[in-house]
């Protein structure tokens, strides 16, 4: 079997890709672009044929396609950090809606209607919840509040517009947040098991720089989710959509608290207006209950070995020479 996996060097699509490697069930196929930072597949790259493609450019997708023909697309590449989408609005929604466009476009026309398609939505669609609204089923109202998550509303209605317009097998889901290994700095699990390797490191004060500490969100492990995304087109029916969560809520404190007792030094903690977001989501509990009955599919990592591993990636890759400077702002996971 043929698969496609548009972003495949990000944490999602490395990932996913190592996932699929492993099962030895099929021929695994990503697009990057030409800046795109390969570290996460470099371990298993000779296995994969990573395309560069420009997914805002129609007639590269469709050149890729027709190459390819692949039997699956998982649609995991977009602009996902919530921070950059309040600074630059018209990238964000840009290149998210034009690249999913692109796709389905490059897939009806070369009449790949058996294609199966995976579209990678976000617990960000919900946007501001009621109390009486949690946990969040899939039937919940969307109101989105930040420019990243109008994106992945477009894009989860498209999905749906494509499938009933032109009978695109698509399927969608909307993760709540994942972190793990790989994840870039720019979110938060990954800013703050960043700052205390620095710390370790002696690169930076013993000042740990923090946002919106009360803020709420239902965590699961990268490496669980992407085994919900192959369980997703596997078994679940086209032109509907699944939430993909642990169930579970962990206010932004509580993480921070549980990677700093991961660390033997004392670190004091000051929190950043340049981390505060122009509006914020207070709380979000995932109801997968649809998901889990179409699949069976539960999260089996343990949070707290998500956030050793966590802190055990930035441990190796700074101890290894890697000290870029790290960016201010930050987004909650996706």
């Amino acid at each position: 079997m043929r698969v496609l996996i548009t972003g495949i060097t990000g944490m999602a699509g490395s990932h996913l890709a190592e996932y699929l490697v492993g099962r030895r069930e099929c021929e695994v196929h990503g697009t990057s672009r030409w800046r795109s930072n390969r570290e996460g597949i470099a371990a298993f790259e000779k296995d994969l044929h990573v395309h560069e493609c420009e997914l805002k450019d129609p007639h590269a997708v469709i050149r890729l396609l027709k190459e390819i023909r692949p039997q699956r697309i998982y649609h995991l590449a977009s602009q996902s950090n919530v921070a950059s989408s309040w600074n630059a609005p018209h990238e964000t929604l840009v290149n998210n809606i034009t690249a999913q466009l692109n796709v389905f476009e490059a897939v009806r026309q070369l009449d790949l209607l058996d294609t199966r398609i995976h579209v990678a939505g976000s617990s960000e669609e919900y946007g501001l919840v009621h109390k009486h609204e949690l946990p969040v089923r899939e039937s919940n109202p969307l109101r989105p509040v930040s420019p990243y998550a109008v994106s992945k509303v477009t894009q989860d209605l498209l999905a749906y517009q494509y499938f009933q317009s032109y009978g695109l097998h698509v399927v969608r889901t909307r993760a709540f947040n994942h972190t793990g290994p790989r994840r870039g700095d720019v979110f938060v699990t990954s800013s703050f098991a960043r700052q205390i390797v620095e710390i370790e490191l002696g690169e930076r004060d013993p000042v740990m720089r923090v946002g919106n500490l009360q803020a709420k969100r239902d965590f699961t492990d990268i490496r669980d989710v992407v085994k919900a995304y192959v369980l997703a087109l596997e078994h679940c029916e086209a032109g509907s959509v699944y939430n993909i969560g642990s169930g579970t809520a962990r206010s932004i404190k509580q993480v921070l608290d549980l990677l700093l007792g991961m660390s033997k030094l004392i670190i004091q903690v000051k929190e950043d207006q340049a981390r505060m977001r122009p509006s914020d989501v207070p709380i979000l509990i995932c109801d997968s209950s649809r998901f889990f009955k179409k699949t069976g599919w539960r999260p089996r990592i343990p949070f707290e070995q998500t956030l050793f591993d966590l802190l055990t990636y930035w441990r190796r890759k700074l101890d290894q020479g890697d000290r870029v400077k790290p960016r201010v702002a930050y987004a909650m996971e996706r």
